[in-house]
């Protein structure tokens, strides 16, 4: 059993529609939010080509500055792009969306607790919610495939592999936990190309938090990870782990809110703005 299966028990049984394929790349992503609001679900890596995936975490208001303290404390995994006002289900990343329907599947926490996994969180929404929209790595994977780094788990069909580590992020007011990693395999050859790459796009976790040896950030097995579905590794393929937006949800475990919304591990919110926007050179 790793880490986190003890403490986080999966609600939903059915396992999700892969969503990679050509004909979901070449969705606008008002179309991918019109049909996850009519129940499509699956991993959205690769869906709307070009446009801004984000990570979603809801909280009450009472806990919001919390939250944005952490994540400004710890900008690698938790770098955001929106705040909402209290109790709006709307971001300027895209406008007419609804952040209760328009994602593919969420989590919803009762005391740091996992207690379900609807497609809808209008029944569990409340008026002192605030919502932080935090860049995703799904967004420089364009960056790689033009550069040429193959992407194991678009070329596999698989959700990424997500871990929780041993590194702690720096505590806010009652917020603490660990970092949670996406972890890509890369080819030596490509190595330099998928570092320059995603760092060039910051606001989307930027670089590498860690290239190599998994035992270094505390990972026992790749092949068991906490969030997302394993990879398979080419022969000479290096581990390059990179922060993730998942990192919100192990401090909802680990400092146990009264309540939370969050997105599912893999399945983001799509929004209207362009990849581009975020390149800073």
């Amino acid at each position: 059993m790793n880490r986190t299966e003890d403490r986080l028990t999966t609600v939903s049984e059915d396992r999700p529609v892969t969503l990679v394929d050509e004909h979901a790349r070449a969705w606008s992503p008002q179309e991918a939010r019109t049909r996850f609001r009519a129940g499509l679900t699956g991993p959205t890596a690769g869906v709307a080509a070009g446009h801004t995936q984000v990570n979603l975490i809801s909280v009450p208001a009472d806990w919001a500055y919390d939250m944005l303290l952490f994540c400004q404390r710890n900008p690698k995994p938790c770098p955001v792009l929106d705040v909402t006002d209290v109790g709006s289900p709307a971001t300027v990343l895209a406008p007419g969306a609804d952040l209760r329907t328009d994602l593919p599947r969420y989590r919803v926490w009762r005391d740091g607790e996992l207690v379900d996994e609807p497609t809808d969180v209008r029944a569990h929404w409340r008026d002192d919610l605030v919502s932080f929209l935090i860049g995703c790595s799904f967004t420089f994977e364009w960056a790689l495939t033009e550069a040429g780094v193959p992407v194991r788990h678009l070329e596999q069909g698989r959700n990424v592999p997500m871990y929780e580590t041993s590194w702690q992020c720096r505590p806010a007011g009652r917020i603490h936990g660990p970092m949670v990693v996406s972890m890509r395999p890369v080819p030596p050859q490509h190595l330099s190309a998928a570092i320059r790459e995603s760092s060039l796009l910051p606001a989307v976790h930027g670089g590498p938090v860690h290239c190599g040896d998994p035992s270094t950030l505390g990972i026992e097995d790749l092949g068991r990870p906490d969030f997302g579905d394993p990879v398979d590794l080419h022969p000479d393929d290096i581990p390059v782990f990179w922060g993730c937006g998942v990192t919100p949800q192990a401090a909802v475990m680990a400092s146990r809110p009264p309540f939370a919304l969050t997105h599912a591990p893999g399945q983001m919110f799509l929004t209207d703005a362009r990849d581009q926007q975020y390149r800073v050179a």
